[in-house]
């Protein structure tokens, strides 16, 4: 089976070179690396000029793109790239040796098999987060969802939800599926894994989450409004429209109703409803910012359900 391999980049050269070198030292070699780049990132485009013109046994082949934001960039790369497996990491990432190896045997192995994405290791903060969690990459039946890729832990195992930094699907499966150009951002657009994800399942196909595939992660700044851990109204709108679209658009009628109680009343640290924001209160959060996060998420949650209206 012929691999590609899509990495998006932004203004992050050092960061690129540092992904490219892990994808030309796999054991098993990319048949086809496609990095996708903004027309303007002048940077990007120089180093990558230079790079194509130096020996290296992985082909590597530059997507351009003049739209913002990571779907167009996942989008582009699907259309510029040919292989039977897709492959995508980040910039700021560094697939381990095996990675590809690792890919094309669980792809070999079971002909349902649809997406197989596994755990990303996050150097932040002067270290590496840690943690174990069994429970990675799910979505309820009310749309409670669970992430934990970064902490996984078992066996492999069946799951909803890949991270887009270490996954890779059967281009088969993918078939007409794309990133949602709804989902809102200029930058990482979060949550458009998840779309993805579902709608590659809704097709037939299954997904595996094993924690032994890993990349090494370096998040970097990013050169949007979402800056991670600073709270912006921009940023955590456009988050949490993104997972009320997903929800309204994925889940069954009766678990549609049940989210929209448990998003406004409950929803997680990141996204609270109004008990979990009050619980933020008591642990050391302004009052100010956890009351307007869950007023954000209201409004959040009327600009989905009326998207989602609209596309019926």
């Amino acid at each position: 089976m012929k691999v590609s391999v899509i990495v998006p980049t932004w203004r992050r050269t050092a960061d690129l070179a540092r992904c490219v070198a892990a994808l030309c030292a796999q054991t098993r070699r990319v048949d086809e690396l496609v990095v996708v780049a903004r027309t303007e990132d002048h940077d990007a485009l120089q180093w990558l000029d230079q790079f194509q013109k130096t020996p290296c046994d992985t082909p590597l082949r530059v997507a351009l793109v003049r739209e913002p934001g990571v779907v167009a960039a996942y989008n582009r790369g699907i259309e510029a790239s040919t292989g039977d497996i897709v492959g995508f990491t980040d910039d700021d990432a560094a697939p381990h040796a095996d990675w590809v190896e690792r890919i094309v045997a669980a792809f070999a192995k079971d002909p349902l098999l649809g997406g197989f994405g596994g755990r990303d290791i996050v150097h932040e903060r002067n270290g590496i987060l840690t943690g174990e969690k069994q429970s990675v990459g799910v979505v309820s039946w009310y749309g409670r969802a669970v992430g934990n890729h970064h902490i996984g832990i078992g066996e492999p195992r069946d799951v909803q939800v890949l991270k887009a930094v270490n996954m890779a699907f059967r281009r088969e499966a993918i078939g007409p599926v794309r990133f949602d150009a709804r989902l809102r951002g200029s930058g990482a657009q979060v949550h458009c894994e998840m779309a993805f994800c579902l709608d590659v399942m809704r097709r037939g196909w299954k997904l595996t989450y094993d924690p032994t595939l890993l990349v090494e992660h370096y998040p970097a700044p990013r050169s949007d409004e979402d800056q991670r851990h600073t709270f912006n109204v921009t940023a955590f709108y456009n988050a949490s429209f993104n997972l009320r679209l997903i929800m309204c658009e994925h889940l069954p009628p009766l678990g549609r109703g049940m989210f929209v109680v448990y998003a406004s009343l409950i929803g997680n640290r990141a996204d609270p409803g109004l008990a979990r924001a009050l619980s933020l209160v008591l642990a050391g959060e302004s009052l100010t910012v956890a009351l307007r996060k869950w007023w954000v998420g209201l409004r959040a949650m009327r600009g989905a359900w009326r998207e989602a209206i609209r596309q019926a």
